[in-house]
């Protein structure tokens, strides 16, 4: 019979952990960027991809990715507070599920994203909030004299670079969810507006072998479109690749337009591709909008930081439920349905009213 001392837990009467009071938590969070720092660092120094499933020991890391080994586990020390990597008993660190995301070859890596959000430019861009909030404008065009994509490509090629690897990474992860949750059964045609690369579009051309679609973009974008969109590819001859800003016209006729992510800009842009849309479709055309939302998900902290972010940059805005569907009526669509796509996506299934 075991004695109270060496019982095993039990269920109905453990105790949760206790949350950290108050002033320790401020403390923590006032110190968030040196976590963001620590991701940043792990990730470009490669130690998520020398860290195997066998647990190593600082110092066997350190000689695979070429640094001090005593840094080394401080930075691992400090990740392992907060899941991104477990250290041991003995010493060594091992992966957790955190951490294996910020493998270059995990097939849901967030590595691009992570070096994305903490690109050099985020760290000018941050402490300047306060003014952003003031005046509701970006600050990156008073920070370096650009608008923020002319700046990315023009002077920043590294990280206009690292931008496009999480563009693409985040689209190949979430093309295979819209595409699984649209039933565009009964269409001939689909448009992916402002669609990337154009996994969007390939993902339902592989869904509805009968369909054709179209992928319109900003020239330099549509140049790097998926080779299956292009001449010899196996999609190529259901795809069309429109090159052009959706915000200035959509030169194509299709019964279903996707609009993913892109509605985040000025009320001016957005209201002025919405309409082009309207008018590009006519009557009955079924329009889908898919955006990440500030209110009610289960991505709030995510969201709503990417939203400061946008604020930061370009002057931008994620959406609630309630601003998205008000924008969306206002330029003549009607909303049927709201969906999660995924934890951090929302799909709002609308069509052009008569």
């Amino acid at each position: 019979m075991t004695t109270a001392e060496t019982a095993p837990p039990n269920r109905a009467t453990a105790q949760a952990p206790t949350a950290p009071p108050a002033p320790m938590r401020l403390r923590e969070l006032v110190f968030g960027a040196a976590l963001s720092a620590a991701v940043r660092a792990a990730a470009r120094l490669g130690v998520p991809d020398a860290l195997g499933d066998t647990p190593q020991s600082a110092e066997a890391l350190a000689a695979e990715v070429r640094t001090e080994p005593g840094p080394l586990r401080r930075m691992l020390r400090a990740l392992a507070c907060y899941g991104v990597f477990t250290e041991r008993p003995d010493g060594t660190f091992a992966h957790t599920d955190m951490s294996r995301l910020l493998r270059e070859d995990d097939p849901n890596s967030l590595r691009a994203i992570a070096l994305w959000c903490t690109e050099p430019w985020t760290w000018a861009a941050w402490p300047k909030l306060d003014e952003a909030v003031r005046s509701g404008r970006n600050v990156v065009e008073g920070l370096f004299g650009k608008e923020f994509f002319t700046y990315l490509n023009e002077d920043a090629p590294e990280s206009a670079d690292v931008f496009n690897r999480a563009m693409t990474r985040s689209s190949e992860q979430s093309a295979r969810e819209v595409a699984a949750l649209l039933d565009l059964s009964g269409a001939a045609s689909v448009a992916d507006l402002g669609g990337g690369q154009g996994h969007v579009v390939a993902c339902l051309l592989d869904k509805y072998p009968g369909m054709r679609g179209s992928l319109l973009d900003l020239p330099r974008v549509v140049e790097n479109a998926l080779p299956r969109l292009r001449e010899g590819g196996d999609l190529a001859g259901r795809a069309q690749i429109v090159p052009g800003d959706v915000r200035e016209a959509i030169p194509v006729k299709a019964d279903v337009y996707v609009i993913k992510n892109i509605l985040e800009w000025d009320d001016e842009s957005t209201s002025r591709l919405l309409h082009n849309v309207v008018q590009a479709g006519g009557p009955g055309t079924r329009v889908i909008v898919i955006e990440n939302l500030v209110d009610d998900t289960p991505s709030m902290r995510f969201s709503t930081a990417m939203d400061l972010l946008l604020l930061l940059n370009v002057g931008g805005a994620k959406h609630t439920t309630d601003s998205m569907v008000s924008r969306l009526t206002a330029a003549g669509l009607a909303v049927d349905t709201v969906r999660p796509v995924n934890p951090y996506l929302h799909a709002f299934e609308c069509h052009v009213s008569a």
